[in-house]
């Protein structure tokens, strides 16, 4: 089993990135995928979750619009579409699975993707 990230790395304020996640070794359309995000010195914290079947999307009260998750079941990728960031928003950003829809009660977890928002 693997989730890779890529599309992270160093952004402006007010800047964009788009986060994947590619998964492999288990049947991702089954599964609920999150991302999950750990600041300096901070714990974890859940960003945002599409679900397995319907599509539904959730997300943490701080994204306020300005971040969209998206998944391709064809391409077995999950997506975070990030505008308007800002220095709060830096953090190792972490995409998490869930065959199970219960809090933190993920099954698989990428290696993490570094977002650094700085001028």
């Amino acid at each position: 089993v693997q989730l890779v990230e890529s599309g992270g790395g160093l952004v402006q304020p007010g800047g964009s990135l788009r986060l994947s996640c590619a998964a492999s070794g288990f049947t991702f359309s089954n599964y609920d995928m999150s991302w999950v995000r750990q600041a300096p010195g901070k714990g974890l914290e859940w960003v945002s979750e599409v679900n397995s079947n319907s599509g539904t999307t959730y997300y943490a009260d701080f994204v306020k619009d300005r971040f969209t998750i998206s998944r391709d079941n064809a391409r077995n990728t999950l997506y975070l579409q990030m505008s308007s960031l800002e220095p709060k928003n830096t953090a190792e950003y972490y995409c998490a699975g869930a065959r199970v829809r219960r809090p933190w009660a993920y099954d698989y977890w990428s290696q993490g993707d570094q977002i650094t928002v700085t001028s």
